[in-house]
């Protein structure tokens, strides 16, 4: 529980944000955060550094950046690292993503340059379709927490930052059935000096992470802490947590559609979604398990926002169906189509045809940005555990033992903003407007 104006400690010292997985994503974030801090380029998609929020009423003209109002980190202070399967520094591993033009990246050749992955924890048992050199040993995946550990450590006293925080940008690992060994961290920390399958190299990540007190964020479909034990030691060692899958191409428009669709009361009988992409993320959701990861939190949005249960005559026989197919050719773009079967007034049937081109890494870039700078924040305030206001960039929102998970963009962005003004002592904005009754 937080009180209305807590005291939230400055953002004072450099930031560190370290990303395991230095692949698309993560080197079009870093490139970006280099190029804008030159004055290269503008940070259009993101919240934190372009958002607004206003206060109070309409006719009070109080509109600051958010960025302001909260003194969120500046992009200046923030120090970049990871962890990779690839040896390759943040500039190659840039120019092999093909997200970016050359002549961008090569403005900020000098400081990717910088920019090495430490060694990865990995196993192909959970990322079928990739592999690498750049891999940690150990003789237990207790032991290979402790050196993520150890990383961390090395990390922010070489680069002499004041805190850290952690976003997975790397691969989607195979989908897992729930496991006992998740049970409490007792059983957990049991599973990993034994090498229970059912923990996975990201939930090594996660571990590590909160039990050095730093806060994590996972940014790809699968189980990595959103299970009781991990979700405890956050609770214990007082760490903010959210995940998980970043919001970015077909499933942000999907939650852009459909509160539309049910805030008008237009029913829907089916939904057809089908991606074609080319690059890593495309090569490894090419696995069946892998998928089945993706596949999960694609669909379940649609669920949650229609509540067919609650209007059975409108969506209960909703029929949904998600495909994803690697296409090397794309490469980073990605191509989405939705068919969309609606009905109207006397039940007369209409249809709406998406067709969403996008580009995979620059939708997803400013999501990881925001993430790290609003986790950050959350530390400072002294929040910890699941930051649910965050959903509003996740695919499938943690939440609460007990609490459904909100998928609605626009409830979503509203509960972000509530409470960034509930933290800072702000009135809540409902939109009553009731000011014609006094």
């Amino acid at each position: 529980m937080i009180e209305k104006g807590v005291e939230i400690k400055q953002p004072k010292g450099k930031l560190g944000i370290l990303l395991p997985g230095l692949g698309a994503v993560a080197t079009t974030l870093i490139a970006g955060v280099y190029l804008i801090r030159k004055g290269e380029a503008k940070p259009i998609g993101s919240l934190t550094q372009i958002g607004t929020i206003r206060l109070g009423k309409r006719t009070d003209n109080r509109v600051p950046l958010i960025k302001d109002f909260v003194q969120l980190a500046d992009i200046n202070d923030i120090v970049f690292g990871g962890w990779d399967i690839f040896p390759d520094n943040a500039y190659e591993s840039a120019l092999n993503a093909g997200v970016l033009k050359k002549e961008d990246i090569d403005k900020v050749k000098k400081e990717l340059e910088a920019i090495k992955p430490m060694k990865a924890v990995f196993d192909p048992q959970y990322v079928k379709r990739l592999d690498g050199p750049n891999k940690k040993t150990g003789k237990n995946k207790m032991e290979l927490a402790e050196q993520l550990m150890d990383d961390m450590k090395s990390f922010k006293e070489k680069n002499k930052l004041d805190r850290i925080v952690i976003v997975w940008t790397g691969s989607t690992e195979t989908y897992l059935e729930y496991d006992h060994v998740w049970d409490t961290i007792e059983s957990f920390e049991k599973g990993m000096r034994e090498n229970h399958p059912a923990i996975s190299s990201s939930m090594l990540y996660a571990y590590a992470a909160l039990k050095m007190g730093i806060p994590y964020v996972n940014g790809a479909p699968h189980m990595s802490h959103d299970m009781p034990a991990l979700d405890s030691l956050a609770k214990t060692m007082k760490v903010p947590i959210a995940g998980k899958d970043f919001k970015t191409g077909q499933t942000f428009m999907k939650t852009l559609l459909a509160p539309g669709f049910k805030a008008r009361m237009l029913g829907v009988r089916g939904w057809f979604s089908t991606n074609i992409l080319g690059n890593r993320d495309g090569e490894v959701l090419d696995e069946p398990l892998s998928f089945r990861s993706k596949e999960i939190t694609k669909s379940s949005a649609l669920d949650y926002i229609f509540q067919p249960d609650k209007y059975p005559d409108l969506y209960k026989d909703l029929y949904h169906k998600v495909r994803i197919n690697y296409y090397p050719p794309l490469g980073d773009n990605k191509e989405g189509w939705d068919n969309i079967d609606i009905f109207g007034w006397l039940d007369y049937p209409m249809q709406i045809k998406v067709n969403f081109l996008c580009r995979d890494s620059i939708l997803a870039a400013p999501v990881v940005l925001d993430l790290a700078l609003f986790i950050d924040l959350a530390q400072r305030a002294g929040m910890y555990g699941i930051q649910e206001w965050l959903s509003f960039y996740l695919k499938s929102p943690m939440v609460a033992p007990g609490l459904y998970p909100e998928h609605d963009l626009f409830i979503q962005l509203m509960k972000l903003k509530n409470t960034l003004r509930y933290l800072k002592g702000e009135d809540l904005i409902t939109h009553l407007g009731l000011d014609y009754y006094d």
